[in-house]
């Protein structure tokens, strides 16, 4: 068994980590973190979670193995700076401190996409967790960097509940706004393009194409679907392309290649990532989908805690998904 703490415990990453690790075989969890709720049940919080667990939430990060950071984005490295972490326990990082600038003290921090730096993060204390749009659109563009056919600009069209705007209410967040609506956001300027360029470049050394990326808000709570298209001239047919990326995610346990159409509803409530590729008048069409809590966030930070600890890597993760 190991020991976990979780710093900024009322947060939807939190609550979707909390309801994973409070199951998981290897897991004792030692604090869950809120200077504003000290004391109060975590189910006051979490409503899921009555009957699941008696903890409450505390000011104190205790002795754990492992450090889960679910702060909000520029907040984790105030944290560090102003606990003492000891040296021993590893950290996993939800927000975005870590994910471009790497270095931070005497930590180095690991990019956690799993399909990708695996070894790495087996070797490593410091993970910086991946961004959810990020992950949706690496997982279907890493096998053609690897293929050295990402040559041409990519364009990319990608939707996300609403739980990827985080817990704290907005204009363009609550119910009245959302409800049977669709918008777009941070068009051709959001903060996970740096991440996916600097990932795609250091992957195998490849120069990266212009990427022409719109976010857009759903009508619903959870969930990433990504439409993802560039021009193809790699010579290979459509069949050998999809064969591919079979191969390439053949050890994953989590990322897959449907040969149907795929619908969100698929990997809603699980760690899955599923890709469908089809091939249009000179166009390779990929369209990726992923929950953004769970494989574009905290189910991803298990399954990097798994790694870091020589757990089985779907140790805990055999979610149970929505289909209907």
């Amino acid at each position: 068994m190991i020991k976990v703490s979780i710093a900024g415990g009322t947060g939807y990453t939190a609550g979707e980590l909390l309801r994973i690790l409070i199951h998981h075989p290897q897991v004792q969890i030692e604090s869950v973190i809120s200077r504003t709720s000290v004391g109060t049940s975590l189910s006051s919080i979490h409503r899921d979670l009555l009957g699941e667990t008696e903890l409450v939430f505390s000011d104190a990060i205790g002795n754990p193995d492992v450090l889960f950071l679910c702060l909000g984005h520029g907040i984790s490295e105030k944290f560090l700076e102003n606990n003492v972490i000891p040296n021993s326990c590893k950290i996993i990082d939800l927000g975005d401190d870590f994910r471009l600038e790497s270095s931070f003290h005497d930590r180095e921090f690991v990019y956690g996409l799993c399909e990708l730096n695996k070894e790495s993060i087996q070797n490593t204390n410091n993970v910086a967790n991946p961004g959810c749009f990020a992950t949706s659109i690496l997982l279907a563009l890493l096998p053609l960097s690897k293929m050295k056919q990402l040559k041409h600009e990519v364009h990319i069209h990608a939707i996300t509940g609403s739980t990827g705007a985080g817990k704290r209410q907005s204009e363009t967040s609550h119910f009245s706004y959302r409800d049977s609506n669709v918008s777009v956001y941070k068009a051709f300027n959001h903060q996970h393009l740096g991440e996916i360029k600097k990932t795609l470049s250091f992957n195998n050394d490849v120069d990266v194409p212009e990427i022409q990326f719109v976010p857009m808000r759903g009508d619903f709570t959870r969930g990433i679907f990504a439409s993802i298209y560039t021009k193809w001239e790699g010579g290979l047919s459509e069949q050998e392309v999809i064969d591919y990326y079979k191969d390439y995610y053949k050890r994953s346990p989590f990322v897959f290649v449907s040969d149907e159409d795929i619908s969100l509803k698929e990997v809603v409530n699980t760690n899955k990532g599923l890709l469908h590729i089809s091939f249009h008048n000179g166009y390779i069409h990929i369209t990726s989908i992923i929950d953004n809590l769970v494989k574009g966030a905290s189910g991803q930070a298990v399954q990097n805690m798994n790694l870091m600890f020589g757990f089985a890597e779907n140790e805990g993760l055999q979610l149970k998904g929505s289909a209907f």
